[in-house]
């Protein structure tokens, strides 16, 4: 049964053993990429601005100076750039504190296998460091993890490898030991560009043609991630 549900691009992996897991957040272990982009669309019409869906997503898995530079070119300089962000914040702690934020398949099940096997897991994420605490808290995870690499700790964030070889060195393993787990493309990018192998899941975007040269896989949920780390763990 485990078996089966591996894809084939997995099946016959040789490389180095996986001691070390970095996840991202938004998107691959929380169902919360979709509460935020209607926060941004929400934020966008308390102000006065129809900010269309399309363009939200495009900032997705992006640092937050990247997501400013984005509105600016789409919107210029004089649009209310801190009062609209500070609104989607406002409208998307409204959201997940009314019981909408939840996690995505396999997440537990996954996790429980880390556990299983002693392996160090960390966060690397593009959200701040008050959203991710907040977060992790809210749906339980707070005290799964051993590290957690927020935007508030590097100087640069995805598509920058500075949040995986962060991560990395906080879990004390080396990146070529690590396994990145993915949903955006900035993050794909900037785990390869670590030197991490990355396993992509995605969620609202669909893999770019480089991420699929760069990715070990791409699979529909954890389920898939977990089987496949049953097989690899078991044979180390």
């Amino acid at each position: 049964m485990t078996e089966q549900i591996i894809p084939a691009q997995l099946r016959n992996v040789s490389s180095a053993p996986v001691r070390g897991v970095v996840f991202d957040m938004d998107g691959l272990l929380l169902d919360s990429e979709t509460l935020a982009m209607d926060a941004l669309v929400d934020a966008g019409k308390d102000l006065g601005y129809d900010i269309p869906m399309s363009f939200c997503r495009s900032m997705i898995g992006v640092p937050a100076d990247g997501c400013r530079r984005l509105v600016h070119e789409a919107y210029g300089v004089a649009f209310p750039m801190e009062e609209f962000f500070a609104r989607q914040e406002v409208v998307l702690r409204e959201y997940v504190d009314n019981g909408r934020l939840v996690l995505k398949t396999g997440v537990l099940p996954l996790l429980d296998l880390l556990d299983e096997f002693r392996i160090p897991r960390a966060i690397a994420t593009s959200s701040s460091r008050y959203r991710t605490d907040h977060h992790l808290e809210l749906v339980g995870l707070d005290k799964r993890f051993d590290a957690t690499v927020t935007r508030d700790d590097v100087s640069a964030g995805k598509p920058n490898p500075e949040p995986y070889l962060k991560a990395a060195e906080k879990i004390g393993i080396e990146p070529k030991y690590c396994l990145a787990l993915e949903d955006s493309h900035s993050g794909a990018r900037a785990a390869h560009a670590a030197g991490i192998r990355v396993i992509v899941v995605p969620d609202l975007l669909q893999p770019a043609d480089d991420i699929h040269e760069k990715a070990l896989a791409i699979v529909d949920d954890l389920t898939v991630v977990r089987a496949y780390l049953q097989t690899v763990l078991k044979t180390a």
